[in-house]
């Protein structure tokens, strides 16, 4: 049985991330960005994840592949234009294919 301490601190955790990802959508749900802006934020998704992807591939001791192969198949993925959730299962999914050979 969860004791209420820990069922305040989860419900608290989801409210203070809920949050920050509501209010913008609730304050500036009427506001025309100019296109440039929306550019620079559509692209805010690919850079995060190039900024995790890229410098673990330099860390890893075991196989160098492993971080090449998944670069490789995240930056093809991302270059073609798919949604960052499709781009990273492609690297998962490479990576576990690579895995199995």
């Amino acid at each position: 049985m969860m004791r209420s301490e820990i069922a305040w601190m989860i419900l608290g955790m989801g409210l203070v991330t809920y949050i920050p990802r509501m209010l913008p959508l609730a304050v500036f749900h009427r506001v025309k960005l100019p296109p440039f802006l929306q550019g620079v934020l559509k692209n805010v998704p690919y850079a995060t994840l190039g900024a995790l992807i890229v410098p673990g591939i330099f860390f890893i001791h075991e196989d160098i592949w492993f971080g090449v192969l998944g670069f490789i198949s995240a930056f093809v993925a991302a270059w073609l234009g798919a949604n960052v959730i499709v781009v990273v299962l492609a690297s998962v999914v490479v990576l576990s294919l690579y895995g199995v050979i």
